[in-house]
């Protein structure tokens, strides 16, 4: 048992160490609020899109991508994405908030925190599935944003389907994938050169992209946060994690392949749900709360989940 708490901490602990450095660097003031802005939009538009596009280009795609897999995921997100929509219409009149608190509850940050503890937990061999099954979630994610986030405003004549597919399709990280997927199908080899100047740009991704998330809390925020992201927050971290994983389990699913969906279902909230809610005029306030108390409280409920996948040896 020692062990494995042992192993957990040492899987979890450097991916929160580094955001806790992020934030400690935002309070002395080594970094502000705009080396955050930009490294955020370095990291989503050039490293993060290298690391995927390094990991497409290099796998074996016929023994990596997983049909079967990729329609769970796709079932279980849309399932308890229709679930909380319905539950949450008696509780939350507000379609500012009813619209925010569902996002929080089901908008996972894979590609970030759920990358950077796939690599601790299993090893980079394993991110090429990770990276497969990010270019089908991404789009999934979008779209039930964009619904989510226009419905309950009651603005359906602004419900346009040319803006959400021109978004996925100019999406780095989906340009990444459809770049990267010729040279893993007809196996060709990348130059030496691409591939240092590719792994150099993909060693850059996690560890800024952490920084940047740590420099973007605001813990002062917790006093004010309402009930409201406090539920949203459990939804997303203990309930679906708990029934999905759970679920997968049921459906055979053991080792790596349950490792990677329980961190998908675990991740905390993404940090592009605040900057949606803020565009469609949703309760951005809440959505940054429930960041944030996400991403505190999923230090502990991933560390807790994994400790569970390793004692019992599903992973």
């Amino acid at each position: 048992m020692i062990d494995n708490i042992l192993f957990t901490a040492n899987i979890v602990a450097p991916v929160f160490l580094i955001i806790a450095l992020g934030y400690a660097a935002k309070k002395m003031r080594i970094i502000n609020e705009n080396f955050v802005d930009v490294t955020s939009k370095f990291v989503f538009s050039v490293s993060l899109p290298a690391l995927v596009f390094m990991q497409i280009a290099e796998m074996d795609l016929s023994k990596t991508i997983n049909f079967p897999q990729i329609l769970f995921i796709y079932t279980g997100t849309i399932t308890t994405f229709i679930l909380i929509w319905l539950l949450s219409i008696p509780f939350i009149k507000d379609g500012r908030d009813r619209s925010v608190f569902i996002q929080g509850a089901f908008r996972s940050n894979f590609a970030i925190v759920g990358f950077a503890i796939i690599s601790n937990l299993f090893g980079t061999a394993a991110l090429g599935k990770a990276a497969i099954i990010l270019a089908f979630i991404l789009p999934l994610y979008n779209i039930l944003a964009v619904i989510v986030l226009t419905v309950p405003l009651r603005q359906t004549n602004q419900l346009s389907f040319y803006p959400i597919i021109k978004e996925i399709l100019l999406n780095p990280l989906i340009v990444a994938v459809i770049v990267g997927l010729p040279f893993s199908y007809f196996t060709i080899k990348l130059p030496s050169i691409i591939v240092t100047t590719g792994n150099f740009l993909s060693d850059l991704a996690l560890p800024l992209a952490l920084i940047g998330i740590g420099g973007s809390l605001n813990l002062e925020q917790i006093k004010k946060a309402s009930t409201l992201a406090f539920t949203s927050s459990i939804i997303k971290l203990i309930l679906i994690p708990l029934i999905l994983t759970t679920t997968a389990y049921f459906f055979g699913y053991r080792g790596i392949d349950l490792g990677i969906m329980f961190i998908l279902f675990a991740c905390p909230t993404a940090i592009v749900s605040f900057i949606m809610a803020e565009a469609m005029g949703a309760n951005s306030k809440l959505a940054g709360n429930i960041i944030l108390i996400s991403t505190l409280g999923s230090v502990f409920t991933i560390a807790i989940g994994i400790l569970i996948l390793k004692t019992t040896g599903l992973i």
